[in-house]
């Protein structure tokens, strides 16, 4: 712990160092805190943001430093701010990570990110009003329709799904909206739909629909071409009856979400995170329900991502 505290320190003095030309009035270099963490999280009332909200809480206590969830776009922004080392942490779907180390669209090149766990699995929401006639994603034509926000992972994911469609996106009125804006705007009669990626339930659906009934469109013809087309990393999944009031299940889409670094990032840093990550995921589960799914067994199937050196000693050390 003094190691993990001694090395966010030095990172502090690094940053200060840096923005005053190594030293301030001739005098000696400044004396620097720990540095806080950020854990770049998505949109407030999405699983991301709670989940990093009660992760930084964690780490906050367990390392004696500041520690803070960042308000992003999702996978894409977040996989971006790991990588630069704006963020130490960041939460991002499978598919987003995978892009992002083979340096394809909408990444310019790989990026140099390691991952710390597989967390739990998102299932695709593509939710209309109870009273829409729209039961597949052809009928999305020429509406009003969200595909999350720009830099998102569901933006990537709905993507994919309208093209497995045959529905074009110049066919559809598109409004750019993160999960928080596409929630108010279906709940003011302003859209028509919206594609969400998140935990089963996300807060802010699950709030949507006990204020407007609401439906999710079945996703069943368009699975199996998806998740050919992009090596695997998608599975069938189910809603089931009860949850956002459905009276039916229904099928859709799961991709899973993994926790990531940089690959620069501190080895006894990780090491000791990874740590908290699975030591406190009950208190973390109080109020998240996704963070119960991580499981010491399956979050280590980050591939194509490489765990980062300090995970991979957390699991050597504590086998489960």
């Amino acid at each position: 712990m003094r190691r993990v505290r001694a090395v966010l320190a030095a990172a502090a003095l690094t940053a200060v160092v840096a923005t005053t030309g190594g030293c301030v009035g001739g005098g000696p270099e400044p004396a620097a805190a720990a540095a806080p963490i950020v854990v770049a999280g998505g949109g407030t009332t999405g699983v991301y943001y709670s989940y990093g909200d009660r992760l930084a809480g964690e780490l906050a206590e367990r390392l004696g430093v500041g520690a803070s969830v960042a308000e992003t776009a999702g996978s894409v922004e977040n996989l971006g701010l790991v990588a630069t080392g704006e963020a130490l942490l960041g939460f991002t779907a499978a598919d987003a990570a995978a892009d992002a180390v083979a340096g394809r669209a909408p990444f310019d090149g790989p990026l140099p990110i390691r991952s710390v766990a597989r967390l739990y699995d998102d299932l695709v929401h593509v939710v209309v009003p109870a009273a829409s006639d729209v039961t597949e994603l052809g009928d999305l034509r020429g509406r009003r329709v969200s595909l999350g926000a720009v830099g998102s992972g569901t933006e990537v994911i709905a993507r994919r799904l309208l093209a497995a469609a045959g529905v074009a996106e110049g066919e559809l009125l598109l409004d750019p909206l993160g999960i928080d804006a596409s929630i108010a705007a279906l709940r003011e009669g302003r859209l028509d739909a919206f594609f969400w990626s998140g935990g089963l339930p996300t807060p802010g659906v699950a709030e949507l629909a006990a204020a407007v009934p609401i439906r999710l469109v079945e996703l069943r013809p368009v699975i199996d071409e998806v998740s050919r087309a992009h090596g695997g990393v998608y599975r069938q999944a189910v809603v089931p009856a009860g949850a956002y009031g459905l009276a039916e299940p229904v099928v859709t889409m799961a991709v899973p979400n993994f926790l990531v670094t940089s690959a620069e990032a501190d080895e006894a840093v990780i090491a000791e995170v990874t740590g908290i990550l699975f030591d406190r995921r009950a208190a973390i589960a109080e109020g998240v329900a996704a963070a119960a799914q991580l499981n010491g067994r399956r979050a280590i199937y980050t591939g194509p991502v490489e765990l980062h050196p300090g995970a991979l000693r957390h699991y050597r050390e504590r086998k489960p």
